[in-house]
């Protein structure tokens, strides 16, 4: 399986999927720079995606800053250690200092985060979703920003649902079974498909919607 790792895989994959759709030749026009947004694996990477969980990128920005400064350097243990106090002054609500601390925990007791990276999108999912705190969007946004993954599209991401409504003419916009059938034509290109669409809604907006990465 190819990884998604430079720009030229971006620019690779957005090809493809004018073939596959020509309405994503549009999209693309209209959707301007599609970056690759490529973080390196680990706990660092997954807590920012924990962080972003149902907040804004500026208040999910914001609070990630927030926390960097109070617990530096973010790892396991030190989040382990780090008390309400400092989850309350970074900002975090009780649900994500749950689930950071689930997460710091599993990594603790040997969830190895790198590995995810090269195991199968399905398998790595369940692995991840075992864990209290990691719920399918957030697993899928780390396989895509931290292991590259082609061919994942994260259907419950609201950008990505009006996204892809007002790009396709779609009214309502999709809920998530509906855009994950709709995404299903886009494979082995899907990774590549929701970064065009979170960039077209940066251009919609005018402002981020992809998480932090």
């Amino acid at each position: 399986m190819q990884r998604i790792v430079t720009l030229e895989d971006v620019g690779r994959g957005l090809e493809e999927l004018s073939v596959i759709d020509p309405r994503l030749a549009r999209v693309r026009e209209m959707a301007g720079e599609v970056p690759l947004r490529l973080s390196e694996p680990g706990f660092r990477s997954l807590a920012s995606i924990i962080v972003a969980q149902q907040v804004s990128r500026a208040s999910a920005d914001a609070i990630f800053g927030r926390l960097e400064r109070l617990v530096d350097p973010l790892t396991p243990q030190a989040i382990l250690a780090a008390g309400e106090t400092v989850f309350r002054d970074a900002g975090l609500s009780r649900p994500k200092q749950r689930g950071l601390l689930a997460v710091a925990q599993a990594v603790a007791d040997g969830l190895d985060l790198d590995r995810l990276c090269v195991l199968d999108a399905g398998e790595a999912m369940t692995l991840m979703t075992a864990v209290s705190g990691i719920g399918p969007w957030t697993a899928e946004v780390y396989l895509l920003f931290a292991a590259g993954h082609p061919d994942i599209f994260p259907a419950r991401d609201v950008a990505l649902q009006t996204a892809v409504g007002h790009a396709l003419g779609i009214e309502p916009r999709p809920a998530e079974k509906a855009l994950a059938a709709i995404a299903e034509s886009w494979s082995p290109w899907r990774g590549v498909a929701a970064r065009l669409f979170w960039a077209y809604y940066r251009e919609l907006k005018g402002r981020e919607a992809v998480p932090p990465a």
